[in-house]
């Protein structure tokens, strides 16, 4: 993932896929802004959304094993506030061995201002003995294909 120190902050142009919300009431803290445990939240329906997007599907799921969150990272820009329409960008920035990253970035409804980014890493594991087991083939090659960058090499 890139940060602010170096290549840059994400810009709306570096995602393919955006998951739309409007923000609900119930989503705000007493300060009138979205309480932070909300975006979380939103990367993962944003970032399952992508997958399936990408053609990731059942067909391509190890049997007895599934994902697991190891790293959920959020990074706060602009407040977000009531009834506010935005758009929640997915990307997959790297595929290890067991494990694949995501960067989500928040923007207003189109518009280019950056209002939270963040990092999600999920681990493919045996749900039998809880342990790292490989990324599957269609896996990598769904979201190369579609973020047209080689997870292979």
């Amino acid at each position: 993932m890139r940060d602010g120190a170096g290549a840059g902050l994400p810009t709306r142009a570096d995602f393919r896929f955006f998951y739309e919300h409007k923000v609900r009431y119930v989503e705000l803290d007493t300060q009138g802004i979205v309480f932070n445990a909300h975006y979380l939240t939103w990367y993962d329906e944003a970032v399952s959304d992508y997958i399936r997007a990408a053609g990731y599907g059942d067909d391509m799921r190890v049997p007895g094993a599934d994902f697991h969150v190891v790293r959920g990272l959020v990074e706060y820009k602009v407040a977000v506030g009531r009834r506010a329409e935005i758009d929640i960008g997915a990307r997959c920035t790297r595929i290890g061995r067991s494990s694949v990253a995501f960067q989500p970035a928040i923007f207003p409804k189109g518009a280019d201002t950056l209002l939270a980014t963040g990092e999600i890493v999920w681990v493919l594991t045996d749900q039998a003995t809880r342990r790292p087991i490989p990324i599957p083939a269609g896996m990598r090659d769904a979201l190369g294909r579609f973020e047209g960058v080689d997870f292979n090499a």
